[in-house]
C-alpha cells in the first residue's frame, strides 16, 4: 500500500507539514535520490557480469532489488541465477516485471538459482529464499516486508495445499508443543521448505511443453522440499494435458480456463479445483452439455463457494439460465455470457436473480435477447444500476425503439465505467440522444458505440461500410463530447 507523507484520505494536508514543510521536502527529494543512486549502481554491476556475481556475497541488501530488476529488465541469466542462490529475503516476486523475448529461458534462469534441497546457512546474512513468485501483472513488489518472527512472512504464501509452507510450519509448531522433537537442532536440521508460485498456460507448443518438463524435474529434484504452486491455470485443449495435471497440485488453483473440452472432463477438474475464484469456459462440446452431464456440472459447480468471476463462452444455456443462478454464490460479481443463445426467459431470471444486485461486470453480448421483447433487459438494468461498472451488449439486435426504452435505466446506473454495444442497428439521432443522457455518468470513460446503419448500404454486410459517413459520425461524436465537456470520455467503434 502506498503512504503519502502527512497527507490525509481526504487530501488535506496536515498541521505537521504547516508546521514543518521543509524537512517533508527534503525528505522525498533525499529519498529520490537515493533511489537513483541505487538504480545507477545496479546498472554498473551489471555492465561486467563476472564482477557482479563475485560481489552478491557482500553486496548489501538494499541493493539486491534494483540489481534484481535491471537483470530481469536486460535478460541476464547469469546473474539472475546467482542472485537468487544468495537471495536475502524471505520472498521473490516477478510482479510486473516482464520481457519480451526468451521469457522461458529468464524464467529457468531464476528458478534455477534455487537451493534444492534448500541449503541451510549459520550465518543470518546467508541464502533466506523460501517463496519464488513467478506470476506477472500483481500489484506487489518484489520483496514483501518481514516480520520479527522466524516464519517467512508473505501475503501470496500458499494456504490450502498440505505441502505449503504454512502448513509444515503448523505442523512442526505442533510438535514442538508437544515436546516430542527433543531439541530446536532437530527442528533446524529438517529441509526448510519453499514454495514456486506460478500461473501455467497448458498449449501445443514445443517450448511450453519444455518449461512443463523443467518444472516437473525440478519438484522431483526437491524429494518433496519444493511445493509447486499453481494459482492459475488455462488448459486449450483439455484432451493433450491429462498427464500433466495429475502432476499439479490442482487445490492451489484460484483462476481456471478451460477450452475444447468435453463437460465432464471439466466437471471432474472442478472437483479437484474446489477454491476457485475465477472460471472460465468455452468451447464446450454442445452434446455434453445435455441433462446428467449439466445436473453433474452443476452440482460441482454450487461447491464453488469463493466462486466470484463466471464466463462462458459457445456454451448452451437457452432457458437454462435459472439452473444455473441457482447454484452460484450471491457474492458473484462478475458474469460472462456470450454465444449462450440467451433467450428473453433467461434475461428475466437474471433480473430476478440474488446475483443482480451485486454485478459489477455482465457481458451478454451475441445473444438474440432483444429480438421479442426489452422488458427484461430493462428490469435487469434497473437491478444492476448501484453496482454495475462494466457492460458490454454488443451484437444483440438492440434497435432504435428498444434502446430508447431501456434508456433512462441505463442512465441510472451511476457507476459505469465501460459501456460497449457494438454492432447493433442504432441510428444516428438515437445514438446523439445516447450520448446526450450518458454525458452526466461521470466514471463512465470508455465507451464502444456501433457504427450507425445509414454508414452501410447494406447494414447485415458490414463489408459495405462507407468511410466518409463513419468519418463524419466519428467527428460530430466528438463534437459532442467537447460540447458537453466530457473531454475525458472516449468514444470508439470497432472499425477505429
Amino acid at each position: 500500500m502506498a503512504v503519502t507523507n502527512n497527507v490525509s484520505v481526504s487530501g488535506e494536508v496536515s498541521p505537521l507539514t504547516e508546521m514543518h514543510p521543509e524537512p517533508t521536502r527534503f525528505t522525498k527529494m533525499h529519498q529520490k535520490a537515493t533511489a537513483t543512486l541505487l538504480d545507477l549502481a545496479a546498472r554498473s554491476l551489471l555492465s561486467n557480469e563476472p564482477a557482479a556475481i563475485r560481489a552478491l556475497e557482500e553486496l548489501p541488501r538494499d541493493l539486491f532489488d534494483p540489481l534484481f530488476i535491471a537483470a530481469f529488465l536486460g535478460g541476464h541469466k547469469k546473474i539472475l541465477t546467482a542472485m537468487v542462490r544468495v537471495w536475502p529475503f524471505c520472498c521473490l516476486h516477478v510482479g510486473t516485471l516482464s520481457v519480451r523475448e526468451s521469457y522461458y529461458e529468464i524464467v529457468e534462469a531464476v528458478i534455477d538459482g534455487l537451493q534444492i534441497p534448500p541449503v541451510q546457512s549459520p550465518s543470518s546474512w546467508g541464502p533466506k529464499l523460501r517463496i519464488l513468485d513467478l506470476r506477472q501483472d500483481l500489484d506487489c513488489e518484489t520483496t514483501c516486508l518481514e516480520t520479527g518472527t522466524t516464519f517467512p512472512f508473505c501475503f501470496q504464501c500458499c494456504i490450502y495445499s498440505r505441502h505449503s509452507i504454512l502448513k509444515l510450519e503448523e505442523a512442526r509448531h505442533s510438535v514442538r508443543c508437544l515436546g516430542i522433537v527433543n531439541s530446536e537442532s532437530e527442528l533446524q536440521s529438517a529441509q526448510e521448505p519453499m514454495e514456486l508460485l506460478v500461473d501455467l498456460s497448458l498449449s501445443d507448443t514445443l517450448r511450453a511443453k519444455q518449461f512443463l518438463s523443467f518444472l516437473r524435474s525440478k519438484v522431483e529434484q526437491s524429494v518433496g522440499s519444493l511445493h509447486l504452486c499453481c494459482r492459475g491455470l488455462q488448459i486449450d485443449k483439455m484432451s493433450a494435458h491429462r498427464s500433466i495435471l495429475q502432476f499439479l497440485d490442482l487445490g492451489c488453483i484460484d483462476h481456471l480456463d478451460v477450452g475444447e473440452a468435453d463437460l465432464s472432463e471439466v466437471t471432474t477438474l472442478l472437483a479437484r479445483t474446489i477454491h476457485l475464484d475465477s472460471l472460465s469456459l468455452y468451447n464446450i462440446a454442445f452434446k455434453s452439455c445435455q441433462r446428467k452431464n449439466f445436473r453433474t456440472f452443476l452440482n460441482r459447480l454450487g461447491r464453488l463457494d469463493n466462486l466470484q468471476k463466471l464466463i462462458l463462452s459457445f456454451f448452451h444455456l437457452t432457458d437454462q439460465l435459472h439452473k444455473l443462478l441457482r447454484v452460484l454464490p450471491p457474492q458473484l460479481d462478475t458474469l460472462c455470457l456470450p454465444l449462450c443463445g440467451l433467450s428473453d426467459r433467461d434475461v428475466t431470471v437474471l433480473s430476478q436473480s440474488s446475483q443482480a444486485t451485486h454485478l459489477r461486470l455482465l457481458n451478454l453480448s451475441d445473444n438474440q435477447i432483444f429480438s421479442e421483447d426489452y422488458e427484461p433487459f430493462q428490469t435487469l438494468l434497473e437491478k444492476v444500476s448501484g453496482t454495475l461498472q462494466h457492460l458490454e451488449m454488443s451484437n444483440c439486435l438492440i434497435t432504435d425503439s428498444a434502446l430508447s426504452a431501456v434508456l433512462p435505466a441505463l442512465s441510472q446506473c451511476s457507476h459505469l465505467r465501460v459501456l460497449s454495444f457494438a454492432f447493433n442497428p442504432i441510428t444516428m439521432p438515437v445514438l446523439t440522444s445516447l450520448l446526450q443522457h450518458l454525458a452526466s455518468l461521470m466514471e463512465l470513460k470508455h465507451a464502444v458505440y456501433p457504427v450507425p446503419v445509414h454508414c452501410y448500404e447494406q447494414w447485415n454486410f458490414r463489408g459495405t461500410l462507407d468511410p466518409r459517413k463513419l468519418a463524419e459520425v466519428q467527428a460530430q461524436v466528438k463534437a459532442m463530447l467537447q460540447a458537453v465537456q466530457r473531454d475525458d470520455m472516449t468514444w470508439t467503434t470497432c472499425a477505429e
